[in-house]
């Protein structure tokens, strides 16, 4: 199989889909590997490095697009990239599809297979694919809390920590997957009064177990999120529903009731964000701010940190990426069910509930496709 990497082009998107040692990996099982120019030089990874792993360098991604059977990348494709996918075409990469009517649309246009990293799921419920970037995104969202906490950004003017003599700060973490758990380690280290909330009691009865004493779990409902973000300072949104919109979990009516300088990190915004007054930001203009409290609303937020993202992620994509140039996908999705819960579109067809049900379009069982 040509299995194709172009250049990421949404806003300080500095990750790549696939690495040297990926490049060597697929070559050793008889693929060829095209990679757009300079699509690794903002992870640390040189052309050089992709030619002696193997690959061909291409000086477009037109050039790589059209000569690919397989795209393996990071972000969804935005507008410039749509008219480059062809039918048939896999796409292998995180696309969040319930979050973005013209994405959908354009996707169902192209009539490719869309294979998307953050609906693999594996029997236990994991999600493995999205997991590694939950992990550094939980992490970044205290760093970002923490950062646009101080007086300069409009924040409250505290510091995350407190010092001796002075209360450290509160941080609400709505949700308490793998988002939620590392937020609360990265908060819980600084030294912060943490709040953690979930629908899940047995959850909370595990998270109450391994976290520290300064780290205190609550059930999740609309009661007790109005109740909580009143004495909050720094709220982070961690709540997803694999492959569907984002519930709205703070309207504005509740945001109204929070102190002015609050902060509010929503991790969620790929899927739609789990507070009402949510619009995705870029690196370069991540903050904007509504009564009185900031958002922080990166829509990649891993992105900044390219090298440790595109490492952790690409050890979990590498072994799904093999196996769908190895099998093709129809044969590696009959194969391997966590495989065949990513596939969302499939030539023109809607094959993922979710995301049918967030814009009321047709949805096909793929079962009734994949024979």
């Amino acid at each position: 199989m040509i299995i194709g990497v172009p250049k990421e082009i949404k806003t300080r998107e500095n990750r790549v889909g696939l690495l040297p040692v990926g490049v060597s990996e697929l070559r050793k099982q008889g693929h060829s590997v095209l990679v757009e120019k300079n699509a690794g030089m903002g992870s640390g990874f040189d052309d050089a490095s992709y030619v002696e792993a193997g690959a061909q360098i291409l000086d477009s991604a037109q050039g790589v697009y059209g000569k690919s059977e397989m795209i393996i990348k990071v972000k969804e494709p935005i507008a410039s990239e749509y008219g480059l996918i062809r039918e048939n075409q896999i796409v292998f990469t995180y696309f969040h599809f319930a979050a973005d009517r013209t994405l959908t649309e354009a996707i169902l246009k192209s009539k490719c297979v869309a294979v998307a990293y953050e609906t693999v799921q594996r029997s236990d419920r994991k999600l493995p694919l999205l997991d590694p970037m939950s992990e550094v995104a939980g992490r970044m969202a205290v760093q970002q809390g923490a950062k646009y906490l101080e007086k300069t950004y409009g924040g409250r003017g505290l510091l995350l920590s407190g010092v001796p003599g002075t209360d450290p700060a509160t941080v609400v973490i709505i949700g308490g997957g793998v988002v939620g758990t590392n937020a609360a380690k990265i908060a819980a280290g600084f030294g912060a009064h943490v709040i953690m909330l979930d629908i899940d009691l047995y959850r909370l009865r595990y998270l109450d177990d391994i976290m520290p004493k300064n780290v205190q779990t609550m059930m999740s409902n609309a009661y007790n999120i109005a109740k909580i973000i009143r004495t909050a300072d720094v709220v982070i949104g961690a709540v997803l529903i694999p492959g569907a919109k984002a519930p709205h979990l703070v309207t504005r009516e509740m945001l109204r009731t929070m102190r002015p300088g609050t902060v509010v990190v929503d991790v969620a915004v790929d899927q739609g964000g789990c507070f009402e007054t949510t619009k995705p930001t870029t690196h370069e203009d991540p903050i904007f701010t509504v009564d009185n409290i900031v958002h922080y609303c990166v829509a990649n937020m891993p992105g900044a940190v390219p090298f440790t993202s595109t490492v952790a992620l690409t050890n979990a994509t590498l072994p799904y990426a093999i196996q769908l140039a190895n099998k093709g996908w129809e044969k590696a999705c009959h194969e391997n069910r966590e495989l065949l819960l990513g596939v969302n579109m499939i030539n023109g067809k809607i094959v993922y509930k979710g995301v049918a049900d967030a814009f009321d379009l047709p949805y096909y069982p793929i079962g009734d496709i994949l024979k």
